[in-house]
């Protein structure tokens, strides 16, 4: 019953849409349709004409796909979480690339420690309560992330990592700053969902920061609204230093085992 992620690939995994993506051949886009077309302003068109689309704005309504299915398109796969937030845009610019490699080198030096064992405390910072479902996942027979190693904390105090949901309420900002000061160093902070990563639908609201990247530093961000429980785990073996930032799903994860090690779980 359980998944074989991240030691091989799992075919829903791979097949899940999780993300909506760019057709490569898209015709040329205006800034006047792409901002009419997404609510939550996810959508904008380049100098060239070309379409984007922000990742950690999308709450996937699929509202462009159904009107622009020349232009967009469902992306299968649940592996989304990226390590820096210009990487939620895509098509992804190449001149990005070279940004993105420190990121992840630095993320991966912060958690060299981490590969055995993991303890993760989750905060919930206004979130309408669908990221709280597929984090609650994660520890059930299908995904059981205590199988490599992962757990979760009540305490601060015990965490490696500290996941994030909801889009930034104001009233809890300070007990997520206090939240944050208790983890032990290193920490890796986790912004879990759209809400999360940008605000969503309440972005800089009267009740509602634009998500938590205002009030911690996010070291994974995992769009989705909600994020496929896949998703999450991919987040989590980032932290570990299981993967090391790419998105291709077809590629098992390094398992901490030395060639020809036999896994005895």
């Amino acid at each position: 019953m359980t998944t074989t992620y991240p030691r091989r690939p799992d075919p829903y995994a791979r097949e899940f849409p999780a993300a909506v993506a760019v057709r490569p051949s898209a015709p040329p886009v205006t800034a006047d349709e792409m901002g009419a077309l997404c609510p939550t302003g996810a959508l904008f068109a380049a100098a060239d004409g070309t379409a984007r689309l922000d990742r950690g704005r999308c709450v996937l309504c699929g509202r462009c796909v159904r009107v622009r299915p020349d232009v967009f398109a469902e992306a299968p796969g649940a592996e989304t979480a990226v390590t820096a937030p210009a990487a939620l845009v895509v098509p992804e610019c190449a001149e990005d690339e070279a940004g993105l490699d420190r990121v992840r080198a630095r993320l991966a030096a912060r958690t060299a420690l981490f590969r055995r064992s993991l303890h993760i405390r989750h905060v919930d910072a206004g979130s309408d309560g669908s990221e709280e479902w597929e984090i609650a996942a994660l520890t059930g027979p299908v995904y059981d992330i205590h199988r490599l190693g992962l757990f979760m904390t009540a305490s601060p105090r015990h965490a490696d990592v500290l996941i994030v949901t909801g889009a930034g309420a104001r009233g809890m900002a300070a007990p997520l700053r206090r939240t944050y000061e208790a983890t032990a160093r290193p920490v890796v902070v986790i912004a879990a969902g759209t809400d999360a990563c940008s605000g969503g639908m309440w972005a800089d609201t009267y009740a509602t920061h634009s998500g938590v990247g205002g009030l911690l530093d996010v070291d994974i961000w995992v769009p989705g609204s909600p994020p496929s429980p896949f998703s999450l785990l991919q987040a989590l073996l980032l932290a570990t230093g299981r993967l090391d930032g790419s998105t291709d799903t077809t590629t098992p994860a390094r398992s901490g085992r030395a060639d020809g090690e036999e896994d005895t779980r």
